[in-house]
């Protein structure tokens, strides 16, 4: 498929941007898996033919992270569950200090997206999957959190725990 030559600013009203978590730990079975959605980013994209000559942006407001499922658990997640989890994302994020994650891509090919993945000041090359189909692209990168430093959210002593590894997902309809 060729591409639309182009400069382009896509965000929520565009496409979905997920993260999701699984749980680990001798108390998984009390926790949740979650779904959070990216509410507030952009992509600044620059389209050109041949596609390896394009590029993208993508920035992400942490603090617009809002969890939208949440399922396992021995209970359903409640809008109490929910904000103290919105919470803990500002805490362990440290929204305060550094208020946007960042990647910037370095190449572009049919099938994946190599960039560089900012988040709380470290820098670490990823490759996102992505495939180009009918308008919309889609894709996504597994992000091992310690890989940038973040230690993954534990409860209940250790005994509950965050994976070390989230899925970023995303599904953007581009301009026609």
């Amino acid at each position: 498929m060729a591409v639309r030559e182009g400069t382009y600013e896509l965000g929520p009203d565009d496409g979905t941007l997920l993260v999701r978590t699984g749980r680990s730990g001798l108390g998984r079975r009390a926790g949740h898996d979650l779904t959070i959605e990216a509410t507030r980013w952009t992509a600044a994209v620059e389209a050109r033919d041949p596609l390896d000559a394009s590029s993208v942006t993508v920035t992400v407001e942490p603090d617009g992270l809002e969890v939208r499922e949440g399922t396992g658990g021995v209970k359903p997640l409640t809008d109490q569950d929910r904000a103290d989890i919105r919470r803990t994302l500002r805490q362990v994020l440290d929204v305060r200090s550094y208020p946007e994650i960042v990647f910037t891509s370095t190449a572009i090919g049919g099938d994946a997206i190599e960039g560089d993945l900012a988040i709380m000041g470290r820098v670490k090359p990823v490759r996102v999957r992505a495939a180009l189909a009918d308008g919309r692209v889609r894709g996504g990168v597994t992000v091992t959190q310690s890989r940038w430093g973040i230690k993954p959210y534990s409860a209940f002593f250790g005994a509950l725990r965050l994976a070390d590894d989230v899925e970023i997902e995303f599904d953007i309809t581009l301009p026609a």
